[in-house]
């Protein structure tokens, strides 16, 4: 149960949920082989660009067209989709006392998807239905609102995409936390001079370390 009034937030494809199925589905869906879904989308996240870029690059600019089709044959998320070490790392850290929230550039229908599984978070909310996405001030000011508007240094921002993720957390007050995992976890790069709060490679290792991530927190009583 939670004790602390540290914040642990976490982001969704590639953080916590495997997002393989659903670019496969994609690549079905619009009818363009795996392999090749997967390079050009590989090419795009080098060159900075965004997901989107993907379907214009296979000469889809009418992909959106397609999006019934994909979230019939894709059905949701499922347990099968978070990635191994999701839930322990969860619950390892509720046991250990930190508050635990669930935000990401998804649909709206997402946010019971993952309810339904269960985890252990007090808050779950999706972009469509926060009205913001990343990497907008709006998404992280709407984070602190959804989380009761506690001092950002008390909350950790966990995701893999720097552009998405690490930079703009940061730039709110957050202690911004790179998972290096997934195609924008590996490909990307940070800026230079820009250090997280923490860089991890699991969230094995994040649940592990994330008292770190608060080093250079007072220790109050107030902040504990």
């Amino acid at each position: 149960m939670a004790v602390l009034n540290r914040w642990v937030v976490f982001d969704v494809g590639e953080t916590l949920v495997d997002e393989t199925r659903v670019w496969s589905t994609w690549a079905d869906v619009v009818g363009v082989p795996r392999l090749t879904f997967m390079a050009v989308l590989g090419a795009v996240i080098a060159r900075g660009g965004a997901h989107q870029e993907v379907f214009h690059e296979l000469g889809l600019d009418h992909w959106e067209h397609h999006r019934d089709q994909l979230e019939a044959a894709y059905g949701g998320f499922t347990d099968a989709d978070l990635y191994p070490d999701a839930r322990p790392a969860l619950h390892a850290l509720w046991d250990g006392g930190y508050r635990l929230a669930i935000f990401g550039n998804q649909p709206a229908t997402r946010t019971a998807e993952l309810e339904a599984l269960a985890l252990p978070a007090e808050v779950i909310a999706m972009s469509e239905e926060m009205g913001v996405t990343k990497p907008s001030p709006a998404y992280f000011a709407r984070v602190l609102e959804l989380l009761g508007n506690p001092d950002p240094g008390l909350v950790a921002h966990v995701g893999d995409r720097v552009d998405n993720d690490v930079v703009p957390a940061a730039a709110a007050g957050l202690r911004s936390v790179w998972l290096r995992r997934g195609p924008w976890g590996l490909i990307q790069q940070l800026p230079q001079d820009f250090d997280p709060a923490l860089v991890v490679d699991s969230l094995e290792e994040l649940a592990d370390r994330i008292d770190t991530a608060f080093t250079a927190l007072p220790i109050s009583p107030g902040s504990v």
